[in-house]
């Protein structure tokens, strides 16, 4: 029954590491992508700009975070 506990938790784990990845990319990449090229359709103040950003990086540390602490939890 263990290896199927330890499944469970694996893809318990990667359904929170792909969270986090989604976090980067909502939160940051498609941002800084948009001012980039300019299809921001509103104008952001930097500080708000830098606010966001780091507050879904924060979330995607904790996912990410929180994934390996599920990992510990596998079994032998």
């Amino acid at each position: 029954m263990s290896l199927v506990e330890n499944e469970r938790t694996k893809l318990l784990a990667n359904a929170l590491d792909r969270a986090s990845t989604a976090c980067v990319t909502v939160g940051v990449l498609a941002p800084v992508a948009a001012v980039l090229y300019g299809a921001s359709g509103t104008r952001l103040e930097l500080w708000a700009f830098a606010l966001g950003g780091a507050i879904w990086l924060s979330a995607a540390i904790a996912l990410h975070w929180v994934a390996r602490l599920v990992l510990g939890g596998l079994k032998s």
